[in-house]
């Protein structure tokens, strides 16, 4: 079942917003996601939080500041998305900018799996480093620190993720989410932690007398590569990351941007000039994951570093291709995994609809870097959390998760491996996506713990598909200035883009390419243009309708376009 509802908002905030200059509606719009004060719309870096409050960034300062003056190797160790490709990109550039000897090394998904496992601390000893820095990933590599220790190589662990019970004994860990971190802002991407540690990295070197004010590197120069790799990562846009990624589309409209991003720009047909967080998740991310999820992701991250124009380009349409393979898999992959779960007692289709809390489903031929992808398309489809799983070697089945509001995803799975020791070999992740590895004779028994979890946790209300949006608005809203004003916002996880809800008349409808419907709806003596993809059922003759706000530009005419989330 869903629902269309309308948020909430605190009139006095809306007010005081409106009080300062800002468009009423909007004004309205920010108060709903919890904006009491125009203070809190700041998008200049120095609003940022201070370095100074995450805990560790300190000694990561002082030990890095130290290495480069020893004149050390370092190695960074990246992951395999695309937040690990810019926060390595971001990690190399910076750490070059400031002075280090440094290179990078990524690990092929399926060849090593996630994180700073003692196999890759083998692969990075052939580069003989004496340091290795991880981003993205490490505070849950208990093991591959060991190793890196056992063979003299100190380890610089910079990650977002969730910890576990055991902390690595790495040389220097920064984390926001590490215990003890009172640091305010616990959704940094890793992009985003690399980025402060070099934050902190270039004042140390200026307390030493390295720089000056004048003189040191501008490291607001990779804004473009922190923006992409936290808009892609999902998230959550707090102010901390909103001022991050606002700063990172001003250069890109600004055209002043890593030759690797407009090259992406360019292979996704995007207009870096009016540049907005859904060509960042939906345009550029994809394109960048593909490199990672098909083959190696060591191609994007060579996009993102390179300096020479022409060989971004070359490198962006090889992404691009990669792309719509990794489209054409997933396609044939969300297909099968719809006929599995029609089977009685196998999903949540068929007979035993109303009786899933929870959607774990797993086929012999499936690609592993593509089911997480899968996992997101049905969590969508079914508003359930989510697991889909490939074969990984002889004996596994790797699994990738995505979830719903209420569930928290990472800790359903720690509450799974307690209950049934042995049957998850390693899981990590978040709220909202996971990963992990089940023995494959194991994979049933998963898949009904699962369930009890699921059971145990959700409500009836949580299973229920809510529509959020900002309720009706006025019919001067309905223009072409206004919609730019709400693009000029940044938008994204946790801080959702607009959506608006209103009564229209059906006017004219007919189906595009076989899955699209096109309308024009009414209101009063007002028409309006409105799209719902991948939806081909007609509607009645008027509807309550969902939708965002969108300019669509033709022959050189911008007009207003409706597109639709949902109608009933």
């Amino acid at each position: 079942m869903t629902r269309i509802a309308i948020r909430q908002y605190s009139p006095e905030h809306a007010s005081a917003l409106a009080a300062t200059g800002l468009h009423p509606t909007l004004a309205r719009i920010l108060a709903a996601r919890g904006v009491a004060r125009a203070a809190e719309l700041a998008t200049d870096l120095p609003e940022l939080v201070p370095p100074a409050a995450m805990k560790g960034i300190g000694h990561a300062a002082t030990y890095l500041a130290d290495a480069i003056a020893a004149g050390k190797r370092l190695l960074i160790v990246a992951d395999y998305d695309c937040d690990g490709a810019t926060a390595c990109a971001v990690g190399v550039r910076g750490l070059r900018m400031l002075g280090a000897r440094v290179e990078y090394i990524v690990p092929n998904r399926f060849e090593y799996g996630y994180g700073l496992t003692p196999e890759i601390v083998a692969l990075a000893a052939r580069q003989n480093p004496d340091v290795i820095v991880t981003v993205d990933n490490g505070i849950a590599s208990v093991d591959g620190v060991a190793a890196a220790n056992a063979l003299g190589i100190d380890v610089v662990v910079t990650d977002h993720h969730l910890p576990g019970s055991e902390l690595p004994q790495a040389a220097v860990i920064v984390n926001p989410n590490q215990p003890g971190c009172e640091f305010p802002s616990k959704n940094l991407a890793g992009v985003g932690v690399m980025f402060y540690v070099l934050l902190a990295l270039r004042a140390e070197l200026r307390r030493r007398g390295v720089y000056t004010q004048q003189s040191q590197p501008p490291l607001q120069t990779l804004l473009d590569l922190v923006a992409l790799g936290t808009v892609a990562d999902v998230v959550r846009l707090d102010t901390n990351n909103r001022i991050l990624v606002a700063q990172g589309l001003r250069r890109m409209r600004a055209g002043r941007m890593q030759p690797g991003v407009a090259a992406l720009f360019r292979a996704a047909g995007r207009e870096a000039a009016r540049a907005n967080t859904f060509d960042l998740g939906f345009g550029l991310g994809p394109r960048l994951n593909a490199a990672g999820r098909l083959a190696d992701m060591s191609l994007g991250i060579e996009c993102l570093l390179t300096d020479d124009a022409n060989r971004a380009w070359e490198i962006a349409q090889e992404l691009d291709s990669m792309n719509r393979e990794r489209r054409d898999i997933e396609a044939g992959m969300q297909q099968e995994a719809l006929r599995i779960l029609e089977q009685p007692m196998a999903g949540l289709a068929g007979a035993d609809a109303s009786a899933r809390y929870t959607v774990s489903v797993f086929n012999d031929t499936w690609h592993q870097g593509v089911i997480g992808i899968v996992a997101s398309r049905l969590k969508d489809k079914f508003h359930r959390p989510t697991i889909t799983f490939a074969p990984g070697d002889d004996t596994t089945v790797k699994g990738s998760g995505r979830s719903i509001p209420g569930f928290h995803l990472r800790d359903a799975l720690d509450l799974v491996s307690k209950r049934h020791p042995g049957m998850l070999l390693k899981f990590g992740g978040h709220a909202m996506a996971a990963g992990l590895t089940v023995r494959a004779e194991r994979f049933a028994e998963f898949q009904e713990a699962f369930e009890a979890v699921g059971r145990e946790w959700l409500t009836d209300d949580q299973l229920a598909r809510v529509i959020e949006t900002d309720g009706d608005i006025e019919d001067q809203c309905f223009s072409p200035e206004f919609v730019t004003l709400l693009e000029q916002q940044v938008w994204g996880q946790g801080f959702p883009a607009p959506t608006f809800c209103g009564e229209f008349d059906v006017l004219r409808q007919s189906v595009l390419k076989g899955k699209h419907l096109k309308l024009q709806l009414g209101r009063g003596s007002q028409r309006f243009d409105a799209i719902w993809f991948n939806h081909a059922d007609s509607l009645g003759a008027s509807a309550q309708v969902a939708y965002r706000l969108d300019n669509n530009t033709f022959n050189g005419v911008t007009r207003v376009q409706l597109v639709i989330e949902h109608a009933q």
